[in-house]
């Protein structure tokens, strides 16, 4: 299957209110309404954030990015709730971010917000179509000053010089009609699969992604189907100052990946095999803890968007990659908008349960002399 088409970037238009603007009025009243039927919590942003998995002024903000499109795409069809009252923006909104965030059925989350099923559908679509457009700055490689920035707060975690992220990967599980249960989405542990890959910063922003591929690719095909692996392998990204180490060796930018990745000059995996020495113990556990934030991202994002969490049931393949895609970047507006982790969401390295750890074992000769070099300064 050939990996999700590129998105054109359109002209960004004035969406017509604020970030920072508030829901009020009229169309409040379908919060405050929804709010009285909740019996989770007496505090109201607790509540919203508990059915929304983000805060009001996170919600606020979405709004304000899709407003300009969905009143357009709504102008010609008018969206009614089972009561005929018009669905305003917030409410459209509010219905997309509920499925995406539960994972439940359209048909629960239609009978909790007082749409139909088919409503459900229609909006949540247009929703992923407009976000995967408006909202995608917020998914982007870091320029420059902003990586000098990462790999300092990279370095603090456990001391590893020029380091510019960690890469991990992950599988979206799928049930699939047996017409499409086709042995290419099969994946190592007997599951129906999609696989995403993501690059992530210090703070657990995704700044590259891959998806679409089928689980049935292990971690190093997956690395070596996206741009990001043509980009490094033709100079092109991960290709800052190099830093001289204390001894006197230089280190070029890299990132971090576990041993299902190979060992390349700008991707740095842990030493392999039993009796290692203390010097490459030590590496191997320094790049374990900074490495973390990549698997803690994962596992952030699952538990926060439920619907790529657990068996997804028949998903369009098609479609599937968009909403993951769309996921990715709600994930990162709630990092940039300062949103906590909610409560529930566990904060741990454990996004794909069942599967065993990959091994791969190719490793290039200066990747070699660069992991060394790495781990002689640590220790």
């Amino acid at each position: 299957m050939a990996p999700p088409r590129k998105f054109s970037k359109k002209r960004r238009r004035d969406v017509g209110i604020p970030a920072e603007a508030s829901v009020n009025g009229n169309e409040s009243d379908w919060w405050h309404d929804l709010s009285h039927k909740l019996s989770t919590s007496d505090n109201e942003e607790e509540k919203f954030k508990s059915f929304f998995r983000v805060s009001r002024k996170t919600f606020d903000y979405i709004c304000s990015l899709v407003r300009f499109d969905l009143e357009a795409r709504s102008s010609s069809s008018g969206i009614l709730d089972t009561e005929g009252r018009v669905v305003t923006i917030e409410r459209q909104v509010a219905i997309a971010l509920r499925r995406l965030a539960s994972g439940e059925s359209q048909l629960s989350v239609g009978e909790s917000l007082d749409v139909g099923q088919s409503t459900v559908s229609q909006v949540t679509w247009k929703f992923v179509e407009v976000i995967e457009e408006r909202g995608i700055h917020h998914l982007k490689w870091p320029h420059a000053n902003e990586m000098e920035e990462i790999k300092a707060k990279l370095e603090k975690i456990q001391g590893l010089s020029n380091c510019c992220g960690a890469i991990d990967t992950t599988h979206i599980v799928m049930s699939l009609p047996s017409g499409e249960a086709s042995s290419v989405w099969h994946d190592s542990e007997e599951n129906y699969s999609m696989i995403m890959q993501a690059i992530v910063d210090h703070e657990m922003r995704f700044r590259d992604i891959l998806t679409g591929w089928p689980g049935s690719l292990n971690d190093y095909g997956i690395l070596k189907s996206s741009g990001f692996f043509k980009l490094c392998k033709n100079g092109q990204r991960l290709n800052g100052p190099v830093k001289k180490l204390q001894d006197g060796s230089q280190i070029r930018e890299y990132i971090l990946g576990d041993e299902g990745y190979p060992l390349l000059p700008w991707l740095v995996t842990p030493y392999q095999g039993k009796d290692l020495s203390p010097v490459k113990m030590g590496f191997n556990e320094k790049h374990k803890n900074t490495r973390l934030v990549a698997e803690q991202a994962i596992a952030r994002f699952k538990g926060t968007w439920k619907i790529i969490d657990g068996v997804m049931w028949r998903p369009d393949k098609h479609k599937l990659p968009r909403i993951i895609l769309v996921c990715c970047i709600l994930h990162n507006i709630m990092i940039d908008q300062g949103d906590e982790l909610h409560a529930d969401v566990p904060l741990s390295h454990h996004h794909d349960k069942g599967y065993n750890q990959q091994l791969c074992q190719f490793a290039d000769r200066n990747a070699q002399i660069l992991r060394d070099n790495l781990s002689k300064s640590l220790s």
